[in-house]
């Protein structure tokens, strides 16, 4: 299937000079949405996966349904305040700014084999942090999954020495 085709391209958002991928209208294709799922469940079968991270807020669309789907347990990284419990944060910077990451503490034991999804892959920093976070907790990092990756933005040179996964791939 062409997700590709099913992404909307929206300018000057969230400022001016940035491109803004909008999945919501891939999202709200019932059979894409499935099929999406289906591909990238049976990518990761068989791995051993205890733990799908789900970054903010768009990873957890895909975490959340990937989790169910392998059998996993599902773990939100969620931006500052939001998580009620002890916690571990990590600062990090983004395409356009700046912001910090946090994960309970007890969501992820030592030794666990770990499966990090988010929607995008830009210039990388965010899948940094998240990556920093599940080690601080002694997690093991099977791989990352973006749905659309910036290759322009060379996000994937952050995460050298992790299997990385992009289903699209813009320029």
């Amino acid at each position: 299937m062409n997700y590709k085709a099913l992404i909307r391209e929206v300018p000057d958002f969230p400022k001016p000079g940035i491109l803004f991928y909008d999945i919501t209208t891939l999202l709200k294709n019932p059979d894409a949405f499935r099929s999406l799922t289906e591909e990238l469940a049976a990518r990761y079968e068989g791995r051993g996966i205890a733990k799908v991270v789900g970054i903010e807020s768009r990873g957890f669309i895909f975490g959340g349904v990937l989790a169910g789907r392998l059998g996993a347990g599902f773990v939100p990284v969620r931006k500052p305040g939001k998580l009620p419990a002890d916690r571990f944060e990590v600062k990090y910077s983004l395409e356009y700014g700046s912001n910090s990451l946090a994960i309970h503490r007890d969501a992820v034991t030592i030794g666990e084999r770990v499966l990090i999804v988010d929607d995008l892959l830009a210039t990388g920093g965010t899948a940094e942090a998240t990556i920093s976070l599940v080690r601080q907790l002694g997690g093991e990092i099977v791989g990352l999954d973006f749905l659309v990756e910036l290759k322009g933005l060379h996000g994937r040179e952050k995460l050298a020495g992790y299997d990385v996964h992009s289903t699209i791939l813009y320029p």
